[in-house]
């Protein structure tokens, strides 16, 4: 038994009445849209996992490199924690991050729901569709 899991005093049994976890994915300039998904995700009695930092830009916040890529792979492991994700894709927009993040969803088999209807633009996509655009 692991230190992490020795730290729990119950084993939980997860019935079908268990809440859905839903995982946001998309571009941190739609700050607003991860507001509203988060409330509306939440109300609708599922778990909700999202960006865990301020929505400013990663120069205003200071972040290097190094930082921006763990947080990117922080948020993939909150993608193969979730039982699905939601891309906010405004404007059908789709950044080389969010389509990592959709690629990872697809290749884990996790289900992918959208903010609003995407079409796909070019030949290869994570999506899965045809292609996104950057």
């Amino acid at each position: 038994m692991s230190e992490k899991q020795s730290r729990r005093p119950y084993v939980l049994t997860i019935d079908e009445d268990f809440p859905l976890v839903v995982c946001l994915c998309g571009s941190t300039r739609f700050s607003e849209a991860f507001r509203k998904a988060n409330l509306q995700e939440t109300l609708a009695g599922h778990i909700v996992l999202s960006i865990g930092c301020d929505f400013k830009s990663d120069e205003a916040l200071g972040l290097t490199e190094v930082d921006k890529a763990r947080l990117d792979a922080l948020h993939l492991r909150k993608i193969e924690l979730a039982d699905e994700i939601l891309v906010l894709n405004v404007g059908d927009y789709i950044g080389a991050s969010t389509a990592n993040e959709i690629l990872c969803a697809r290749l884990l088999g996790i289900p992918i729901r959208w903010l609003e209807p995407h079409q796909c633009k070019i030949q290869e996509c994570p999506c899965g569709e045809g292609a996104c655009k950057d």
